[in-house]
């Protein structure tokens, strides 16, 4: 007959064994082997900046399983992606196989079909919401670093080019005067910019036939009461110097197609090359972007101020030109003040140039609309924070933002990066590589060289290949490389 009873009366097995793990330590063990099989040790350096609940897997849809590209593993490798300096899908796909086997995990496929079909999945929402979130911790974080206590929103606009495509070529069409398969499709992009923290706050893209005010007019929603726009004369309009006076909103602007006001016509002087004039409201012309209801609603006149400024540093290309602004107050806003507010307007032709020349987003890559206005939010999001990393580092080592380079920041965070995906690597090792990649960035300071002549040349000649003049699969190369042109069949 079988015993039932206790071999000790009171004293169970199960006292004897290991103490019951608490849910707490089985959700840390989950998140370990979460871990494992994740690239985003980029974001755990941009946690602060990124909302890492916009890239959670949802419950249902595309990215509702966890697998090789999951959704944050897709985002940080389309992250990644840019900041590499190759920027190639296969690049992608070679470092989560080479992350997969430091982890002894299966190594994924060598095709890149996987990598892009996810990237396809990423929603556009999704990548504007983070953008948008990096915008605003820049402006929280820049408060300090502003022109007499304003914000001051620098726009300009500039064009990209992407693979030739029939998709492409229909939202973004070619010039005119080129054959069919010998261009490219041309897109142009308005940005507003912050002056001091060189964030990139908004932005739209149009074609080549848009001109940039249009695009402009559809970012006014991102302008607040208190800022300052500056422009260019491309921003030279009555009708958005009016609007943004509404919106509280002054105006530092080159003068355009309009002539510069006399003093006989002026209504005071301030000082030398320093006038209070008056605007006339312009004729209604059918081809305005506006309509007329919006222009009979304009007030028949503004009262702005004048300042002529006079260029003596050689190299400039032009000795004196006319500035335009809502800021009358001369006591608090001088004409030198402002005259060296728009010297500074330059600097958005460099902000172009870190995420055009330096990120590699003057060529775009993807083959499709959808995927080009992702690619082009992708490299907004890593530029700007790259923007945040220079502003912290700036802030540690109590030196200037602008005078950090942005190139060598790049540069810093692609080798960094390695030692950051280490599998071994504890929290308060991951602070110590933070701290140093700061101090590399900003250990890098551009010297100030004011009145250096950088002209617009290029000294190392381009190899004398010929130039596409009819379509890929019409095109005969000549055999002599000097002949002007290729023999058609």
């Amino acid at each position: 007959m079988k015993n039932s009873s206790l071999y000790l009366p009171g004293f169970h097995l199960s006292t004897l064994r290991r103490k019951p793990r608490s849910l707490p330590h089985k959700l840390a063990d989950n998140l370990a082997r979460i871990k494992l099989h994740s690239i985003s040790s980029l974001g755990e350096c941009f946690a602060q900046f990124i909302p890492s609940k916009v890239l959670e897997n949802g419950p249902a849809g595309s990215f509702s399983r966890r697998r090789v590209f999951s959704k944050t593993n897709t985002f940080w490798a389309f992250f990644s992606q840019v900041l590499d300096a190759d920027g190639g899908c296969q690049e992608v796909v070679r470092k989560i196989q080479a992350l997969a086997a430091s982890r002894s995990l299966p190594s994924p496929s060598a095709s890149t079909s996987a990598y892009c079909q996810a990237r396809a999945k990423l929603p556009l929402s999704d990548l504007e919401k983070i953008l948008t979130r990096t915008d605003h911790t820049l402006t929280d974080q820049g408060r300090s670093e502003r022109w007499k206590g304003r914000r001051v929103v620098v726009v300009d606009g500039t064009g990209l080019s992407m693979p030739d495509t029939p998709e492409n070529q229909a939202v973004w069409p070619q010039t005119r005067g080129q054959k069919p398969g010998c261009s490219f499709p041309q897109a142009k992009v308005c940005a507003c910019f912050c002056l001091h923290t060189g964030a990139l706050l908004s932005h739209r893209v149009g074609s080549r036939k848009n001109h940039e005010l249009p695009l402009l007019r559809q970012q006014h929603d991102q302008f607040q009461a208190g800022d300052i726009f500056l422009g260019d004369k491309g921003f030279c309009s009555y009708y958005d110097v009016d609007k943004f006076q509404q919106m509280g909103v002054d105006s530092v602007i080159s003068l355009g197609v309009r002539k510069p006001v006399e003093v006989g016509s002026a209504l005071a002087v301030l000082a030398h090359n320093d006038l209070l004039i008056q605007w006339p409201k312009p004729k209604w012309n059918k081809t305005a972007s506006y309509s007329k209801e919006e222009w009979q609603a304009l007030p028949e006149q503004l009262t702005l101020r004048q300042i002529k400024v006079v260029v003596d540093n050689p190299g400039f290309r032009v000795q004196s030109f006319y500035i335009v602004t809502t800021l009358t107050d001369a006591q608090t806003y001088s004409a030198t003040d402002i005259a060296d507010l728009y010297y500074q307007r330059w600097d958005v032709e460099l902000f172009f140039r870190d995420i055009k020349t330096t990120m590699g987003m003057d060529i775009l890559r993807c083959r499709t609309p959808a995927m080009v206005r992702k690619e082009i939010l992708i490299h907004l999001i890593v530029y700007n924070c790259i923007r945040l990393l220079m502003l912290n580092a700036a802030k540690e080592s109590k030196v200037s933002q602008r005078r950090i380079s942005f190139k060598a920041s790049v540069q810093a965070l692609r080798q960094w990066e390695p030692m950051l995906n280490r599998n071994d690597l504890g929290m308060r090792e991951r602070q110590r590589l933070m701290v140093l990649l700061r101090e590399a960035i900003a250990a890098t300071i551009v010297l100030s060289r004011p009145g250096r002549k950088e002209p617009r040349c290029l000294k190392r000649r381009k190899k004398n290949f010929q130039l596409m003049t009819s379509p890929r699969h019409e095109m005969r190369e000549v055999p002599h490389r000097g002949a002007k042109r290729a023999n058609r069949p």
